[in-house]
């Protein structure tokens, strides 16, 4: 079956604010003026206006070209360009400029590099520190193609959060995560917890998966000790990309939301427009 015959019109309650107001337009001139990436814009949003137009932004570093051509993902795939040496200073400096109080940085996969990206990320997160020790930071990596060295740095330069997303179930993450693994993320995570970091995960809901096997995913992300859990609606960001095939009601979210806590979550952020990063400020603990 054509992708276009699955696609099945939005609900309402997938409703988005149109990006407005004096903040948005503030952090819209510094993305542009510093030429940064941010996730929000690559990866189509829904609640880049209402992050926005609150002063924050998820910094997207290594680039905006990855390496990995996942089935769900807006961010562009290809040969990157060199890594920018001179990011980190860039995305720090906006920080302060930004005068941003929990700052969460992410990054495109960077399989062609011997490091994975991981020197990039570290001196991101020792700059950001360095120039505003007052603000806290969330790491969202990947999995650094299980490369464990690589994994080690973050670990050793000790971000407040770090999270690596699941994503999906099991059974989808070959069609989803075409080069991830389902069991090498929940490794990552582990590790990052026998590290001592604060981790957390996140999982779009809407790709084909039953509810039995959402429950069997939280379950699996609480056995790493994972402490907070996203759920959020899956949105087609292209005709291209993976159709939806179910749109999931506010009420199931909410009943995913009290399996978590019950589960020993610390947080669970389960709704149709929760992204990785959305309310971040608030899973600091």
């Amino acid at each position: 079956m054509e992708q276009e015959e699955q696609r099945i019109p939005k609900p309402k309650w997938l409703k988005v604010k149109l990006p407005t107001g004096e903040n948005y337009r503030k952090v819209r001139s510094l993305v542009d003026e510093h030429k940064l990436h941010t996730i929000c814009e690559s990866g189509n949003c829904p609640n880049m206006g209402e992050c926005w137009g609150e002063g924050t932004a998820t910094f997207m570093i290594l680039g905006n070209i990855c390496t990995r051509s996942c089935g769900f993902c807006a961010v562009s795939t290809g040969k990157p360009l060199e890594a920018d040496p001179f990011e980190p200073a860039r995305v720090a400096n906006s920080v302060k400029l930004m005068g941003v109080k929990h700052a969460v940085i992410t990054s495109v996969d960077r399989d062609d590099l011997a490091d994975g990206g991981s020197e990039i990320w570290v001196k991101t997160v020792e700059l950001v520190r360095a120039k505003s020790p007052g603000t806290t930071m969330e790491t969202l990596i990947p999995d650094f193609a299980g490369n464990w060295e690589n994994l080690q740095r973050i670990i050793d330069v000790a971000p407040d959060i770090v999270s690596h997303n699941l994503e999906t179930v099991r059974r989808l993450t070959k069609q989803v995560r075409i080069q991830a693994k389902y069991d090498r993320s929940l490794e990552v995570l582990f590790r990052l917890k026998k590290g001592g970091m604060r981790t957390k995960s996140g999982v779009m809901l809407g790709l084909g998966e039953t509810r039995d096997e959402v429950l069997e995913t939280m379950e699996d992300l609480r056995s790493v000790q994972v402490d907070v859990l996203t759920l959020g609606q899956y949105l087609q960001p292209t005709r291209k990309h993976l159709p939806v095939q179910e749109f999931v009601t506010p009420e199931q979210f909410k009943e995913y939301e009290e399996i978590g806590l019950k589960m020993g979550y610390r947080f669970v952020e389960s709704g149709p427009l929760v992204r990785s990063s959305y309310h971040a400020e608030k899973h600091l603990f």
